[in-house]
């Protein structure tokens, strides 16, 4: 099995909904974000996925979130039920890139998303095997 990762970083404000604690304020964090994608089968050129087609596809969903307020976007507004929390944010990562690379990643899928608020602190998402 191999795995190949791809880490970015994005700065983003959110406030948690329902949190008793200085986290219910407005605040920001500059986001770290690692995807991994796993495959048994290497190509031609001795490549699971060119870095070049996995950074453009992840750059592509950061860009949405990058220096926005995280609870004004869609997937976290108030009604939504979703609190930008970094275990939420982390599955709709993981969602938005696994259909973006559905049809065109040949040897590898996209197996977790880790994100982190600091350094110190992070959580990732991942989907059970079928």
């Amino acid at each position: 099995m191999y795995e190949l990762a791809i880490r970015t970083r994005f700065a983003a404000a959110h406030c948690l909904l329902n949190y008793d604690g200085p986290c219910a304020q407005l605040h920001g964090h500059t986001w770290q974000v690692e995807v991994v994608f796993k495959g048994h089968k290497l190509d031609q050129k001795g490549m699971l996925v060119d870095f070049k087609e996995l950074k453009s596809g992840v750059k592509e969903v950061i860009e949405e979130l990058d220096h926005q307020n995280l609870n004004m976007l869609e997937p976290f507004k108030q009604n939504s039920g979703n609190n930008p929390t970094a275990e939420n944010l982390a599955r709709y990562i993981f969602r938005r890139l696994k259909t973006k690379f559905t049809d065109s990643l040949e040897n590898a899928k996209i197996a977790v998303v880790r994100v982190g608020e600091s350094p110190e602190a992070s959580a990732a998402y991942c989907e059970e095997e079928d």
